[in-house]
């Protein structure tokens, strides 16, 4: 991709800091304002739409920017200013969604707060946020009212108003017609996307609108997207998956979104796939763990009669974590009977620092996986081919292609010098859709980049794919990597394969390195527990499996009550907190 350059070759900046690569992607008030004018809207369902037994509630596009602009205009009324930061607490709902859109009309910066899934402590939920408007400069605090009662102000926090107070036809607010609208301003922060997991350091990815205008555009086009899609989402909104990838796609081209939230799918897993039926959706997405309950589910309504219909379904996407070959083929086995096509899975890869998307594989293709030598990938770090169905083979979801606007190579770690075809080395990536850095972060920021290239800490290849075109495949994160004897053991492989145990909660295993006899460093396996008969016996199954994976018997195995291991806001698996409270002995083991 050639890009602008100055007299002395250096890229062209824009005021974001990051190299131009040819005009600005559009904003996202034009389209926002485009997409009010079709026909489509949104579907709030579940608790997003006041309550399990409340009737689903559907707004149009136009109807909600109406009341968009009204929230915009009492934003304005309290002082909100291009370039403020405005924080949002809450659960999906229609006041927040409404909220979201109006912070982008009035010029605000949004930053959507975590609600964790566990409320183990409210201190700890209370230190968090805290953390988070103060590495966020938040000037103003939205929180909906279900979350008064763990939020309680202090001291040095940001103004907070209720969500109510500025949704339309309350009290003192203003009408759509009072709205100001404000200059359009591409570098403008639309999203300040905090990543999982940023609690002790917050590091707060900046995504201006064209940055997030530009990944939209290469999404739409990679997957095909039209305005005749029904997107169905129960993802959180404080995810940039859920955000960005969802709604915001949604909100901006103007498709039928049908919502619901988190708390819904993880009550009943099953009306996610319902809902797709009921709503006929095209698309939708979630982590692999996600298709692991949904994929029980299917296996329920077989077992009862209950029949559905997703045949429409075209977009079957498994990202955000590391997507497991058999759990797919699981859930297209129980899916078929209620006509999913298995050409509609979709395995991808994306991250935050590019907004969400990064790269896709071809619409309708369906998994295709590359079957390696495990031995060879961990000591040699080479993706040598190898026979499927050998005990030492490793198969691994081929991830597409870079979306347009993106670029992609594998480095050394150490020296960033390019790696070949099947060669494993970090994943680095440049383009439109690039984040600038961490907000108030120069120092992370600095460590972002090598040049022009995010370096993203991810381990990976590229490989021949099957329509001749080099795609993507992930190997895991370079700091979780257990290295032993030369080898870089990947802890994902080990957790998949404790994860089928009976008796150990799959989704629910962690395994990470600690310094053992001599410096050399061993395996501690983490895992929640439910249902064993024997403890002692369900270790030594456990100790085996290790050995089977990957020849080295753990050094030590702690089994713990469900719903204990830590995870982040969006549900992962928190490696390094689990070791550092497995070292200080604060893990709690059942008896």
């Amino acid at each position: 991709m050639v890009h602008p350059s100055t007299p002395t070759g250096a890229p062209e900046q824009c005021r974001c800091g990051r190299p131009l690569y040819g005009p600005l992607a559009e904003s996202l008030l034009p389209r926002i304002r485009r997409a009010a004018e079709g026909p489509h809207g949104i579907t709030f369902v579940g608790s997003a739409a006041g309550g399990p037994d409340v009737p689903p509630v559907r707004v149009s596009w136009k109807q909600l920017h109406r009341e968009a602009c009204a929230a915009a205009a009492a934003l304005q009324a309290r002082g909100v200013a291009p370039g403020d930061h405005v924080a949002l607490l809450g659960p999906t709902s229609r006041a927040l969604v409404t909220t979201v859109q109006a912070i982008w009309l009035a010029g605000g910066c949004m930053i959507m707060l975590p609600i964790p899934l566990r409320f183990a402590s409210v201190d700890d939920f209370m230190r968090q946020t805290r953390a988070l408007l103060k590495s966020g400069q938040v000037s103003l605090l939205l929180v909906d009212p279900e979350m008064a009662a763990f939020y309680e102000p202090a001291p040095g926090d940001p103004p907070v108003l209720s969500l109510n107070e500025i949704q339309p036809g309350s009290p003192g607010v203003p009408a759509a017609d009072d709205y100001r609208p404000v200059p359009d301003d591409p570098c403008r922060l639309a999203v300040l996307q905090f990543t999982s997991g940023s609690t002790a350091e917050p590091k707060g990815v900046m995504l201006p609108h064209h940055v997030i205008g530009a990944n939209i555009d290469g999404m739409v086009e990679a997957a095909e997207v039209t305005m005749d899609d029904t997107i169905v989402s129960w993802l959180p909104l404080y995810h940039d998956m859920g955000l960005i990838g969802m709604l915001t796609v949604s909100m901006a081209l103007g498709c039928s979104l049908v919502l619901a939230s988190p708390l819904d799918f993880t009550r009943r897993p099953g009306d996610w796939m319902r809902w797709m039926d009921e709503y006929r959706g095209t698309i939708t997405a979630g982590p692999n763990f996600s298709w692991v309950l949904a994929t029980r589910a299917l296996k329920r309504m077989n077992e009862t009669g209950e029949k559905l219909d997703l045949s429409l379904i075209r977009i079957a996407l498994n990202g955000a974590e590391p997507v497991d070959p058999d759990a797919v083929e699981n859930f297209i086995e129980a899916a078929r009977p209620h006509g999913f096509r298995p050409g509609a899975v979709f395995c991808a890869f994306g991250m935050a620092e590019v907004s969400i998307g990064g790269t896709f594989p071809p619409p309708m293709r369906g998994m295709a996986c590359d079957a390696v030598d495990r031995e060879a990938l961990e000591r040699e770090g080479i993706a040598r081919p190898a026979h499927p169905g050998l005990p030492t083979t490793r198969r691994l979801p081929l991830l597409g292609r870079p979306v347009p606007g993106l670029e992609m190579r594998i480095c050394d770690p150490a020296t960033g010098e390019p790696r070949e075809v099947r060669q494993v080395g970090e994943l680095e990536i440049k383009g439109t859709s690039v984040t600038p850095g961490y907000y108030g972060r120069p120092d992370l920021t600095a460590q972002l980049f090598r040049g022009e290239w995010l370096r993203t800490g991810d381990l990976a290849y590229f490989v021949e794919g099957p329509e001749e075109e080099r795609e993507l495949v992930i190997c895991g994160r370079i700091k979780d990597v257990i290295i032993i004897a030369g080898r870089n053991i990947y802890p994902e492989d080990i957790e998949r394969a404790v994860g089928m145990i009976e008796g150990v909660r799959a989704g629910n295993v962690i395994a990470f390195g600690v310094e053992g006899a001599r410096g050399k460093e061993a395996i501690v396996i983490v895992a929640e527990v439910r249902g064993a008969a024997s403890l002692e016996e369900l270790r030594r199954a456990i100790r085996r499996r290790v050995i089977e994976v990957c020849e080295v018997p753990p050094r030590d195995i702690v089994l713990v009550q469900p719903g204990t291991l830590p995870k982040t806001s969006s549900g992962k698996l928190q490696r390094s907190l689990c070791r550092k409270q497995y070292l200080g002995k604060e893990l709690i083991p059942v008896e």
